[in-house]
């Protein structure tokens, strides 16, 4: 079997961000000094290329394996490896915030994808929440809360518990709260406009800038803010739908040592992030890779079926090719 056909494993970059904490720790990552919030854990953004940890391209970084070896994604189109998967421990509140969407980000950040993202929530505070969704109806109306300082009559605040599961559109206001743990994944994408940032203060003394107009651009004032995270999808071999757009398709796969799990690998690539358990093996026709909580794979077009085996839960992702 050809070896470029086996797993990309990757080391992840790690970002300080204000609102971080230490938590990444006990994923097994060697943290930088400070608030560390990120762990890039699948990228090939220029703020974050991640690069890979052994095999035939040890040391390339995602990007470069996207443009000088695409075979390894074949069927994948666009000028960028298009996902980004990240672990984020918010020790503190992150701002109020919005994302926009290809259009938008295309004509005014540069050419930038826009930014769907998606969560699932590893660890939350006892009766925690997060905000997803907002209560104004018309730019006029979200000027005005803003501008009177009416956060809580704007906010839309959900419960939250580990296992819970967020769809982030486009256009969604939305925060991270203090005390959660979250595995995302998004576009390749770091656009975010902020909305409100509780005045407070970077180190060298500064706010952070804000972004009210190109918020107020882009938001979906006529979307439903949800009321739960629960997934109800049903758990099958395993493997739980969590869900699918024309951006990504996310899936959970819980494997024990009495009941490993079998992938079908028929996509231009799939990625795998290892986020309980003990951790255990991972294995396509061209070799295997031993993982552990915390670690990242690609597994490539071509690599076959992905065998499963040890005590872990796994958050799985890939493109929808039509």
């Amino acid at each position: 079997m050809d070896a470029s056909k086996g797993l990309i494993v990757l080391k992840p970059v790690l970002h300080n961000n204000i609102w971080g904490g230490r938590r990444l720790a006990e994923f097994g990552y060697e943290l930088p000094d400070g608030p560390v919030g990120e762990c890039w854990g699948i990228s090939a953004h220029p703020h974050g290329d991640c690069t890979v940890d052994g095999g035939p391209f040890d040391g390339m970084t995602l990007s470069q394996l996207w443009s000088e070896h695409h075979g390894l994604f074949e069927g994948a189109t666009g000028d960028r490896f298009p996902l980004l998967v990240k672990i984020l421990d918010a020790a503190d509140d992150l701002s109020i915030q919005v994302h926009p969407d290809d259009e938008y980000a295309r004509e005014h950040e540069n050419g930038s994808l826009g930014k769907h993202e998606c969560w699932y929530v590893l660890d939350a505070h006892s009766h925690g929440h997060i905000i997803v969704g907002q209560h104004a109806k018309s730019r006029e109306d979200f000027s005005a809360m803003v501008r009177e300082n009416r956060w809580d009559d704007m906010e839309n605040f959900v419960p939250i518990e580990p296992g819970d599961f967020f769809d982030i559109k486009p256009g969604t206001v939305h925060a991270i709260l203090g005390g959660t743990l979250i595995l995302e994944t998004q576009q390749s994408s770091d656009v975010t406009y902020r909305v409100y940032d509780y005045n407070r203060r970077q180190p060298d003394g500064s706010l952070r800038e804000l972004h009210l107009q190109q918020a107020m651009d882009v938001i979906d004032y006529d979307a439903k803010a949800p009321e739960s995270g629960e997934v109800t999808n049903p758990e099958i071999d395993g493997i739980t739908q969590l869900m699918t757009c024309k951006y990504f398709s996310v899936f959970r796969v819980r494997v024990t040592k009495d009941h490993p799990v079998t992938l079908t690998q028929d996509h231009p690539f799939l990625n795998l992030s290892v986020v309980e358990g003990e951790g255990g093996t991972v294995s396509v026709a061209a070799g295997s890779r031993e993982v552990r909580l915390g670690s990242h794979l690609v597994a490539p077009c071509g690599c076959g079926d992905i065998t499963l085996e040890g005590d872990m839960t796994l958050i799985c992702s890939f493109v929808p090719t039509e």
